[in-house]
């Protein structure tokens, strides 16, 4: 049964309308997966459907009460004490009037906070992007919608919250769902129908996205076969109706009706989006060993974050590092590359290296700079494997028009930030690049031409992405976290790291580490062991030692980032211009984080071991 619908939708900002007549039907149980390009106008039809945005024409019509819940791409958190607090706000839990309806939302809510690893009692404040799609996520679930609207609901999240909200989507009696994502392998699990959204028309394709990739790539072809017989027949009309006097006396009215008929049908005929144009230079060749780790360790405090590595990396390496949230990835690339000195252990490097690093944080880029400077400070032209380019069409090819040059970083959205940072990051040649999330906020077209980029590439790549079929598409070894600050390597990617792996080793998240703590889905509860005959009660946690231990693991995180974005600041190449006082400010920052990492990794040692004590 049918329980929304679009009729002739028609929506516009600016010259290009987002929706042009667009039709889409959605029944009970349907599972859409919603993509297109960026800026197609995605977000905006989510809006549109939850009721926050209204069409500027056509119809929308939806099932008398239908409830729906809709979870943005950076969700808002009311200000609050509390997370659960903040949520309540949000959800407008507190406002409920059936008294028994309200207490039963709140322990769904408390369910779902549990399911995803969150603490209710975490400072909305200081929560993580990760946190915050979480909490998010879990009050839509927890309101129980007959549909669900979901954008980009995988970003910041790690593998195993990814998984976790396959599953429940899923399972038997889920909400109907539309969900934005450029996950191939979450669409390919949860999707039972692609639409996609492209030049203002929804087109609508039965099963996963595998079974749209194969049905769409013969409906584009057939597409440019009727563009170029059109133009044939159009052109050849046009030099009719030019040959002057002596063929006037053949033309007919009819002829030259259809004429001006054919120049209105390609005058209003759209064009697909241009693709981004990817080219990197891998610079002069390195030497055959990139890095050699032996027996590295690097800690915090009593914590390792990596314990006992050894590993050789070579040339031509292409290297991808899973693992979940705070689990240490960018520690061990940090160390790999020689940004950080392990505690013991060596790490010896190779000759000739040039290392090009990509940070996932995008706010690293000065948001005072025009899209120009930051590509080419102080010049017109950028260097491309010895070839010279206008700074102008050299941004062209990332899509940006002429006009954005001048445009502030400031005003860009996700993707054009992280287009940008992928247009700075080619213009330098590289033999080792170094990729921390690069495909967040990238369209699946735009994804897969950087994976067919990457997999040209000549030199050393290490990667770091929560995107299954990016890892499996791209590097050719895995280097996961085991728990305990064990790092192990695997042949092949995501999937074969599936396959290697030991079964009876528990998932880092059933283990209680990064972002979340084990989940009563992930893994079972411990029954109690009988307590003998007179033993005595052990220490446990106090209700504030509960609350510290379950936060600290977010503040962590929260310092490291700041300690990369810092790093890739201090390591620009006209990071001198900032002047002596800001250098001597940055140099006192990253010394302060590093004391607290230190003291926060202590602390977490302390409380864990009590808490082992405990149990």
């Amino acid at each position: 049964m049918t329980m929304l619908s679009l009729l002739d939708a028609q929506l516009a900002f600016g010259d290009l309308p987002l929706l042009d007549r667009a039709q889409l039907a959605v029944g009970d149980g349907d599972r859409i997966g919603l993509i297109g390009r960026n800026g197609s106008g995605k977000s905006s039809l989510l809006n549109v459907i939850a009721g926050r945005l209204p069409l500027d024409g056509g119809e929308i019509k939806r099932r008398d009460g239908l409830r729906v819940a809709l979870v943005e791409q950076e969700p808002e958190l009311p200000a609050a004490h509390t997370l659960r607090e903040s949520l309540l706000v949000r959800g407008g839990i507190e406002h409920m009037h059936d008294e028994r309806e309200r207490w039963r939302t709140e322990a769904r809510l408390a369910e779902y906070l549990h399911r995803f690893g969150l603490d209710g009692h975490t400072n909305p404040a200081a929560a993580s992007g990760g946190e915050r799609k979480r909490g998010a996520l879990a009050l839509a679930l927890a309101l129980q919608p007959e549909l669900l609207l979901l954008d980009e609901p995988t970003n910041h999240l790690d593998i195993d919250a990814i998984a976790q909200l396959e599953s429940m989507l899923a399972q038997k009696g889920a909400p109907t769902s539309i969900v934005i994502t450029h996950d191939r392998a979450f669409l390919d699990r949860v999707a039972t129908r692609i639409v996609e959204l492209d030049r203002g028309a929804l087109r609508a394709y039965p099963g996963n996205y595998s079974d749209f990739e194969r049905r769409r790539e013969s409906e584009l072809e057939a597409e440019d076969k009727a563009a170029r017989r059109f133009d044939r027949f159009w052109a050849q009309e046009e030099a009719w109706i030019r040959k002057g006097i002596e063929a006037r006396r053949t033309r007919n009215a009819g002829r030259v009706a259809r004429l001006e008929q054919l120049r209105r049908e390609r005058a209003a005929r759209r064009e697909r989006s241009g693709r981004i144009k990817l080219a990197l230079d891998a610079g002069e060749r390195s030497g055959k060993l990139v890095a050699e780790l032996e027996n590295v360790t690097k800690r915090f405090g009593e914590r390792a974050v990596v314990r006992g590595f050894s590993s050789v990396i070579r040339r031509g390496d292409r290297i991808g590092l899973i693992g979940p949230n705070g689990a240490g990835k960018s520690t061990l690339l940090k160390l790999i590359v020689g940004a950080l000195e392990p505690d013991s252990g060596t790490v010896r490097h190779g000759t000739n290296l040039q290392v090009a690093y990509f940070d996932q944080m995008r706010e690293a880029l000065d948001p005072d700079k025009t899209v120009a400077e930051t590509i080419a400070p102080g010049s017109d032209w950028v260097e491309i494997a010895g070839v010279r380019k206008h700074v102008i069409g050299y941004l062209g090819d990332f899509l940006f028009p002429p006009r954005r040059a001048a445009a502030p970083v400031g005003t860009l959205s996700g993707g054009e930030r992280n287009r940008l940072l992928l247009a700075r990051l080619f213009a330098q040649p590289a033999n080792l690049l170094v990729l921390d999330e690069p495909t967040n906020d990238l369209d699946i077209e735009s994804l897969e031409l950087l994976e067919q980029t990457l997999q040209e590439y000549e030199g050393t790549l290490l990667l770091v992405s929560h995107d299954r079929a990016f890892l499996d598409n791209v590097v050719t070894q895995t280097i996961a976290a085991e728990g305990g600050g064990v790092w192990k390597e695997y042949v092949g990617g995501y999937s074969d790291w599936l396959v290697q792996r030991p079964q009876e080793i528990p998932s880092p998240r059933e283990r209680g580490e990064g972002e979340g703590r084990p989940t009563k889905a992930e893994s079972p509860s411990p029954q109690p062991s009988p307590r003998k005959r007179g033993e005595g009660a052990k220490p446990k946690l106090g209700f504030k030692e509960q609350r510290e231990l379950e936060a600290l693991p977010g503040e962590i995180e929260a310092l490291e980032r700041e300690q990369s974005e810092l790093t890739a600041a201090m390591s620009s190449a006209d990071y001198h211009k900032r002047g002596a006082d800001a250098i001597r400010a940055d140099r006192a920052r990253a010394a302060a984080i590093e004391r607290l990492l230190a003291e926060k990794f202590d602390r977490w040692a302390a409380l864990e071991e009590k808490a082992k004590a405990a149990g």
